[in-house]
């Protein structure tokens, strides 16, 4: 065995201004470009014919990018290697009539988007950011990072029995943030506003893709700074660590005997059924315009599908102190005692007894630590887009991720260690 990878502290330093800067899919997906872009990778559209060159390239399509690295040796079936990741997190999404507001207050309507701890969103300063879409169809992006909104919480004077018996939300009337103060509530002030902080002509705007986020920056936490407590970590942190591994696959100089790609898509978090989610047909066109640019034929592509491999890494759960009997007895994974391998009979985790080996030999490699997660038998499993992705391309999945606490809190806890381990595995397996 290789080894230990140590620690850098650079890379999780790396990830917490990341996350920072990527409030929205939109966000995380061009700042992804940009990495890649500085790492000598460049984009291709759809619309265009593509060739098989050497080199690093990539597709931006809404909140999904696929990016990939042709080496010299490639030929028309060498198969790919894969790390699928997504961009979207559970938040508080803008409606398409957006202002709202009674009793003296000016409030924002949002509708919920995936499953996000309600309470965690309340009393939070929030900003919001997404995407303007202009009359002409081009596309802007807008960050409101400073506090905006603020969804309040009942006083406890008012609901006496909070403590004693839980919170209750009603997702309709309890979550509506509150912007301002006022009585005259006029059609179109939200997005007047934007506007402005877009520094677009007003009236420009035709329709908007908008969410809301916390606006407290990302922190080391614990006595000795051994914890990472930050917004988005499900799931940028593994999108962050895709890209650091794709740009050290492409960039050292070391024989691939397959081409690298990372794909990260939008929509996870409701079920993947978009044109930029996993359940959609991106990354399948992608790999076979790959094949095809390259001289390929449909023979190629079966053979280059056949011995493909994709780790789908996705955020799970570390075991929690408090909550220890909700965790299988026997499978515990603690932060920082490095990535996970998911597993679960069912099949809503794709991982089998073939792919576990290969993470194995990718963690061994870059002397990384594996921990395993099962579900507890009483316990329903959430799932990924593994077993999408096994299912819709044929293609040998695994599942694997991060152990962290507080999964779809708008602030979660990570090991300060555990992103950089991820990198390393994920890198050792790009190469081979």
């Amino acid at each position: 065995m290789s080894a230990p990878a140590r620690f850098d502290r650079g890379h999780t330093d790396d990830l917490m201004s990341f996350l920072a800067a990527s409030p929205s899919p939109y966000h995380a997906v061009a700042n992804t470009a940009e990495r890649l872009e500085k790492a000598g990778f460049r984009q291709v559209a759809e619309t265009d014919a593509w060739d098989g060159s050497i080199g690093g390239r990539y597709v931006l399509r809404g909140g999904a990018i696929v990016a990939w690295y042709v080496p010299e040796s490639a030929q028309p079936h060498t198969p790919f290697r894969i790390v699928g990741a997504h961009t979207d997190s559970p938040n508080l999404r803008v409606k398409p009539q957006p202002d709202a507001g009674a009793h003296g207050w000016r409030q924002v309507a949002v509708e919920i988007y995936g499953g996000p701890l309600l309470n965690s969103w309340l009393d939070r300063d929030l900003g919001l950011a997404g995407r303007l879409t202009l009359r002409d169809g081009t596309t802007v992006l807008v960050n409101v990072d400073r506090p905006l909104l603020r969804v309040p919480q009942l006083a406890i004077h008012l609901d006496r029995s909070v403590s004693s018996e839980g919170l209750k939300l009603d997702k309709q009337r309890h979550l509506q943030p509150v912007w301002g103060l006022g009585d005259d509530l006029r059609d179109g002030d939200l997005i007047a506003f934007l506007e402005v902080e877009a520094g677009l002509t007003a009236g420009s705007v035709a329709g908007w893709d908008l969410m809301t986020h916390p606006v407290e920056a990302p922190a080391y936490l614990g006595r000795d700074r051994e914890l990472v407590a930050g917004p988005r970590m499900d799931n940028l942190l593994s999108v962050h660590a895709g890209a650091a591994a794709l740009v050290a696959a492409a960039t050292s100089g070391a024989p691939l005997t397959h081409i690298p790609v990372l794909a990260a898509f939008d929509h996870e978090e409701n079920g993947s059924q978009s044109d930029t989610g996993a359940d959609g047909p991106l990354l399948g066109t992608v790999l076979e315009r790959s094949v095809f640019a390259r001289g390929g034929s449909y023979e190629d592509r079966a053979r280059s599908f056949a011995g493909t491999v994709c780790l789908s890494s996705d955020t799970g759960h570390a075991v929690h102190p408090n909550y220890a009997e909700r965790h299988d007895p026997t499978h515990h994974p603690r932060v920082n005692g490095g990535p996970i391998l998911k597993v679960n009979v069912n099949n809503r985790y794709a991982t089998d007894g073939s792919g576990r080996a290969v993470f194995a030999a990718a963690c061994e490699k870059a002397g990384v630590p594996v921990q395993t997660f099962v579900s507890n038998n009483s316990m329903p499993c959430g799932t990924t887009i593994g077993p999408i992705t096994a299912a819709r391309h044929g293609i040998r999945t695994v599942d694997i991720g991060v152990a962290i606490l507080s999964m779809h809190s708008v602030r979660e806890l990570c090991g300060a260690d555990d992103p950089f381990l991820l990198a390393n595995a994920l890198t050792a397996f790009l190469e081979g």
